[in-house]
This record gives structure tokens, sequence and C-alpha cells, in this order.
């Protein structure tokens, strides 16, 4: 059996769109890692997720990570979020490399 396609996006925002933008990407579902990087590139934060895991359970466990990210938000004018998240089975798209820190 093959495994799952794994997909990158990357989304440039304002530090305060950060906050909303992790949580609503978590809220999608299927996401197995998130990463929140400053305007040169460097890795500020990473939280590891488990795809399999539902909604209210990973927002437990993500909570004292989210007041990080609510504390980042406050600091930063410009950040990129970086998710990483199983592409559906009808996803024909190439998923773009894994990004570096």
């Amino acid at each position: 059996m093959d495994e799952p396609k794994t997909r990158y996006e990357e989304f440039s925002i304002q530090g305060s769109e950060l906050l909303a933008k992790v949580k609503d990407v978590i809220r999608k579902g299927n996401v197995r890692r998130v990463y929140i990087k400053n305007s040169d590139g460097n890795t500020l934060l990473e939280i590891p997720l488990n795809a399999g895991i539902g909604i209210t359970a990973v927002t437990a466990m993500v909570a004292p990570a989210l007041v990080a990210v609510g504390a980042l938000a406050a600091v930063l004018t410009k950040v990129t979020v970086g998710v990483e998240s199983v592409a559906d089975a009808d996803d024909r798209t190439d998923p773009a490399p894994p990004p570096q820190s």
C-alpha cells in the first residue's frame, strides 16, 4: 500500500493574523506539522501534530503552543506559516519539497 503523499504549503501573513491562521489550519485537519518563520526565514516555532487525532484533542494538546503563537504575534510584523499535511487522495498536484529551516 502506498504511503500517503505529503503536501507543504506556506502562507506569508502579518503578525496580527498569526494566531487566527494557526487555529484555522489546525481546525481543517490532516495536519502533521505547523511551523512559523520570521521575515529572515528562521524557524521560530514548530508544532508537531498527529493528523489522526480529533480537532478537540488537538486543540487541547497544542494549547500551550498557541500561547507561544500569541506571544510571537505580538512582536512580529511579518511571518510565514508553514503547513505539512496529508494530501487528499484526489490531489493531483505535486507536493513542494519540505521547507528548509
